[in-house]
């Protein structure tokens, strides 16, 4: 982005997030979390959308801030857990269970990590009113679980495991996540990698051809071998 950390657009989100607020986001802001946000991926998904049970919550009521994450959780001595740190995980694989996710559950946030394609943003996050929050960079676990300060309830966790099962999260101050898509489906990815591929072609210019190469290895991409 090429901004100074302390130039970006820094804002604070009480969940569930209103339509209001999720209208004022713009790409490549810093976003923090304050309120209730659950954890569902593929688990979750399957047993609610394709098996049809029922989910143990409400979540037009709970919350519609969706993260796809692993949570490292402990259980303590009087049966509650602790979340330490939790990392996110690709989202893009998850796009075929977000339309009816979005549908069934009111869901307007999802957090992830790498963001979706601009195809998916087109067609089942505009819709609906829906952004995208990716966390940044890794290593941000720890960080990250410093906001989540307990734990409400835990669902499927014998069935599913500590990585798929459900987590109900009361955090605060949850962050930092980026702005990666707003509700018009601009895409905070997609932007800055068209600005690249506009630039990367003046990179060569002026190169002389290398003294040693590699067999097939060249300057020009229209003759590379593959």
């Amino acid at each position: 982005m090429g901004a100074r950390a302390d130039k970006l657009n820094h804002v604070r989100l009480q969940t569930p997030v209103s339509d209001e607020d999720l209208a004022k986001l713009e790409i490549g802001s810093v976003a923090f979390l304050d309120g209730v946000i659950y954890t569902a991926r593929e688990g979750v998904y399957e047993k609610i959308l394709n098996k049809g049970e029922t989910p143990a919550v409400d979540f037009a009521k709970l919350t519609n801030v969706n993260f796809h994450c692993a949570p490292a959780a402990a259980q303590n001595d009087d049966g509650s857990f602790t979340v330490g740190a939790v990392t996110a995980t690709a989202s893009f694989r998850f796009a075929k269970y977000l339309k009816r996710w979005f549908a069934e559950t009111g869901a307007k946030v999802i957090i992830g990590k790498g963001g979706m394609s601009q195809a998916h943003y087109n067609e089942l996050f505009v819709p609906v009113g829906a952004v995208y929050l990716t966390t940044v960079g890794y290593g941000t676990g720890a960080l990250l679980g410093r906001g989540i300060k307990s734990v409400e309830a835990v669902n499927w966790l014998d069935e599913l495991g500590i990585a798929q099962a459900m987590w109900i999260l009361k955090v605060e101050n949850f962050g930092p996540l980026l702005v990666e898509s707003d509700i018009r489906g601009q895409s905070l990815f997609e932007r800055n990698n068209a600005e690249l591929a506009a630039r990367v072609e003046g990179l060569y210019e002026g190169l002389k051809p290398p003294a040693l190469s590699r067999y097939g290895e060249t300057r020009d991409k229209t003759e590379e071998l593959i």
